[in-house]
């Protein structure tokens, strides 16, 4: 077995499917170790995808480092070291050292991020699979965020306003939830944490919107604050699942593009 041919095998084969991912290396080691200098491994939204780092401890904590890049790409840089002592950072007896490399590779700057993994969901997310986004999905039910395409960012969340305030702050963010009860939780945490975000965006009628708005004011939210578009989607299609999505992924597009032009427009120098 060629360890270097697969590893650089595999790594093609993710970067064309434009999934995101972390190659983890053992770039230096000093001491009593696990493994020796040079160890590779891959890691994936769903985990360990390929190769080791040693195991135990220091590969178990190597991928917690790996799954935060992940999960905050809007947070944590794409390049990564780390140096630790295995007795003092990781916990383990023996004495050693060992420098890691961490590089997020694949994956896109533009943040999706969608509360609830339902029907719409599920075919909103097809729809972004085949253009450059990174998308995530947080839904307590493990076999709705199971049926998502591999390229999702999948987190199974109790209770998904746990995951608000750690949301990157140039994400666009769905609430597509099960319904009213658990949207508002969602946005109320957006709002009372203060952060803007370029579109927050509330799958439902006109009607569901002012009953938001008001519960939102009752909350103390600031008036101002509450921006978010509800219905979404542009105003074409029918209530199917498939071209509602069309509708959403086509508004999210429209947004995105404004918001580019804002940015490029605020770093062009004064003619």
């Amino acid at each position: 077995m060629n360890r270097a041919r697969d590893f650089h095998d595999r790594y093609g084969q993710l970067l064309d499917r434009g999934a995101p991912f972390v190659t983890v290396t053992l770039f230096d080691v000093h001491g009593s170790v696990p493994h020796d200098a040079g160890g590779k491994m891959i890691v994936t939204t769903d985990g360990l995808d390929f190769g080791t780092v040693g195991g135990g401890r220091v590969e178990a904590k190597a991928i917690e480092v790996a799954n935060a890049m992940l999960g905050r790409p809007g947070e944590l840089a794409a390049t990564h070291w780390v140096d630790w002592s295995l007795k003092a950072d990781v916990g383990m007896t023996c004495g050693g050292r060992v420098k890691l490399l961490f590089e997020r590779v694949g994956g896109s700057d533009w943040n999706i991020v969608i509360f609830g993994a339902g029907h719409v969901t599920q075919s909103l997310t097809r729809l972004l699979d085949t253009i450059a986004c990174r998308v995530t999905c947080i839904d307590p039910r493990a076999e709705w965020i199971e049926r998502l395409p591999d390229s999702v960012h999948k987190i199974i969340a109790t209770d998904p306003t746990d995951h608000v305030a750690s949301l990157p702050l140039d994400a666009f963010v769905l609430c597509m939830t099960r319904g009213h009860a658990s949207d508002l939780p969602v946005l109320r945490q957006i709002y009372q944490t203060g952060r803007r975000f370029p579109y927050v965006g509330v799958i439902g009628s006109r009607a569901k919107a002012a009953v938001l708005r008001k519960e939102l004011l009752q909350a103390a939210i600031d008036p101002a604050l509450l921006t978010f578009h509800c219905p979404i989607g542009l105003p074409i299609g029918e209530n199917y699942p498939g071209e509602i999505a069309i509708s959403i992924a086509a508004q999210l597009l429209q947004v995105r593009d404004v918001e580019k032009s804002k940015e490029q427009s605020r770093l062009s120098p004064n003619i």
